[in-house]
């Protein structure tokens, strides 16, 4: 059995669960279409906390998010696939452009922000990573995505905030400074 075929079950199967499972579709159309939005509001609140960890870590979440969606922009034109409904008969809770399916530029943004707020150490980081594998599934349930599309995204998103991270380590930016002075004054505090 072919990776494509195995692909398409996955996703047929998925898909057919909005037929079934219909009071779910409320929840599904939420966080396929809007729950993307919560990522720039989680940036904006970090960024403007009188923190600076958490300015810089907001600044590695946006440029996380450039980074991978640039990436996956030139991916889906090198390896372009198109959507689930394009080419199957499926249940499309929303709208979509017919554009490249391959990879998933929505769960590219909110795996690459997800990431970049658990490597802050935020509080609440394993709901940010929640509501980013729940726009994940979303993607595929509402017939928009196959799931390849959103797990290669998912590793996208991760690859890119962890790469933004490693810059900023290897830079020596300022809050990653201050935070690897304030361990070493607290480990001479606690001797």
């Amino acid at each position: 059995m072919s990776f494509i075929l195995i692909d398409y079950q996955l996703f047929h199967w998925i898909n057919l669960q909005s037929g079934q499972l219909t009071y779910l579709n409320g929840i599904m159309i939420f966080f396929a279409k809007f729950a993307i939005f919560m990522f720039p509001v989680g940036i904006f609140a970090y960024g403007v906390s009188k923190s600076r960890r958490n300015l810089m870590m907001a600044l590695q979440a946006i440029l996380a998010a450039c980074a991978g969606t640039t990436v996956s922009f030139i991916i889906g034109h090198l390896l372009y696939r198109d959507r689930p409904f394009v080419t199957h008969s499926v249940i499309q809770l929303i709208s979509h452009s017919a554009d490249a399916s391959f990879p998933s530029d929505h769960a590219t943004v909110a795996f690459a922000c997800a990431t970049a707020f658990w490597l802050g150490h935020v509080r609440y980081r394993w709901g940010w990573v929640l509501i980013a594998a729940c726009i994940a599934f979303a993607r595929v349930w509402s017939g928009v995505h196959y799931p390849s599309d959103v797990a290669a995204g998912a590793l996208l998103g991760v690859g890119s905030a962890w790469g933004v991270r490693q810059i900023f380590i290897r830079l020596k930016l300022p809050a990653l400074v201050i935070r690897s002075q304030a361990k070493a004054s607290h480990s001479k505090k606690s001797k």
